[in-house]
């Protein structure tokens, strides 16, 4: 289910559409349930979001208004007309993971219930509803915490919104909730009392961790899940190899590859498609964005990788550099204060501190150009490079100079305030020698 709004969120954007470690909310739901391969998987909208699900592998069902979970899972029967199997419901748990679900399914079919629901203790207690249960201790209700008494308040156990139904159950009880209670809404939980009364069984599989089931209703528990699926993710990279040296302080997103014999100082972001080859070192206080690193790279700190960026193996991008779009060859350094904007820099080249370019459209609408360095070059300090332009191999740049032309191969340009170009002039040098 990811009809809802975001009224507790404060937000015009669907909490299921808010990110989480590069993915969205609703992301992680579905990854967690891909792996138990139901078939078919489908997704409850509103209108306003029904286009932002297009791209996923799930039918898109729309809730037409926003009437109550017991609706919006009502929204859905068009699309599972004829199925008769067991229906598995979700809502906006990002943390659930896939041994979980697979054990809540599990449990229900062990024992044939007509509906199961997962359910948690938390050390605290949260605004959710609450497991009613009889002397035996089966389970007969769920009361909503704002329908509930003060003694059902009392109660610690829990009901997480995942549900498992068997699919005939299910539409007779939908067909029969109302929207008698303080928010008159149809609930979705007023189902479970339904299945009871009409001899059906409800049983609740108790979730072994109270964390995973938890949902997302605010800006704080968005928080929250990030900073426990930050603890799941450079877990498993400290697992693989990889060297974090305060986990605490690292955000890597979920779609980032790093080999093992990396290290990873603090405060180091690493976002969206990245990946960093087998020892490098990145940080501390570096963020990446869609880069790549390469094997015996070192990066920071203060550095700044945004999409596009390539660091061939052996390079070095150093303090409070910023790199865009931008190719640093085999061997190459950036060693500080420079920004590189869709550039290359060949093998063996060292770009001084100060390094700039220009590479800002020169007309509305076309692209921006490049600046090329070729191998082995040498560039002075305070240098800028007027896009498009391209520095010769083994090219020398005098300190403080505006580059505006081409520089032959092995040739010192610069000497301000203007532009003067020795072509020839290391070859000569090499020749007398």
């Amino acid at each position: 289910m990811a009809g809802g709004l975001s009224t507790r969120m404060r937000s015009t954007t669907s909490k299921h559409l808010h990110p989480l470690l590069g993915k969205r909310v609703v992301d992680w739901v579905i990854d967690a349930v891909r792996p138990l391969a139901p078939d078919p998987i489908v997704l409850v909208a509103s209108p306003d979001t029904a286009s932002a699900y297009e791209e996923l592998p799930v039918s898109v069902a729309v809730q037409a208004e926003p009437r109550g979970s017991g609706d919006a899972v009502a929204s859905a029967r068009a699309a599972l007309e004829g199925f008769e199997g067991d229906v598995l419901v979700l809502s906006d748990t990002p943390l659930l993971t896939p041994e979980l679900l697979s054990a809540l399914l599990d449990e229900h079919r062990r024992e044939q219930a007509s509906v199961t629901l997962l359910s948690f203790v938390p050390d605290e207690p949260f605004p959710y509803g609450r497991i009613i249960r009889d002397a035996s201790g089966s389970v007969q209700a769920i009361v909503e915490e704002r329908d509930a008494t003060d003694q059902q308040r009392e109660i610690r156990e829990l009901n997480s919104s995942i549900y498992v139904f068997r699919a005939a159950a299910l539409w007779h009880a939908l067909g029969r909730i109302d929207d008698a209670n303080a928010q008159r809404e149809l609930y979705l939980t007023d189902a479970i009392g339904h299945i009871v009364a009409a001899g059906g069984e409800a049983i609740a599989f108790t979730s072994p961790d109270s964390v995973s089931p938890q949902g997302i209703n605010t800006r704080a528990e968005l928080a929250a899940a990030a900073a426990v699926l930050r603890g799941r993710v450079n877990q498993a990279h400290m697992l693989a190899g990889v060297t974090i040296v305060d986990p605490q302080a690292t955000w890597i997103d979920a779609g980032v590859e790093i080999e093992p014999d990396v290290t990873i100082h603090p405060f180091t972001v690493l976002r969206g498609a990245t990946s960093v080859a087998r020892g490098a070192e990145v940080g501390p206080h570096v963020v990446a964005v869609d880069s790549r690193v390469g094997e015996d790279v070192v990066v920071g700190p203060f550095c700044y990788l945004r999409p596009g960026t390539v660091l061939e193996a052996g390079s070095k991008a150093g303090t409070f550099v910023e790199l865009k779009n931008a190719t640093i060859g085999r061997g190459a350094k950036v060693p500080h204060l420079s920004y590189l904007g869709d550039a290359e820099v060949g093998e063996g080249s060292n770009v001084a501190a100060g390094g700039i370019t220009a590479n800002f459209p020169h007309a509305p609408g076309s692209p921006k150009a490049r600046t090329t360095i070729g191998r082995n070059v040498k560039t002075g300090i305070h240098n800028g490079f007027q896009a498009p332009v391209e520095i010769g191999d083994g090219s020398w740049i005098a300190g403080g100079t505006y580059i505006t032309e081409d520089v032959p191969p092995e040739s010192l340009a610069g000497f301000p305030p203007r532009q003067i170009t020795k072509e020839g002039y290391l070859r000569e040098q090499h020749d007398d020698d």
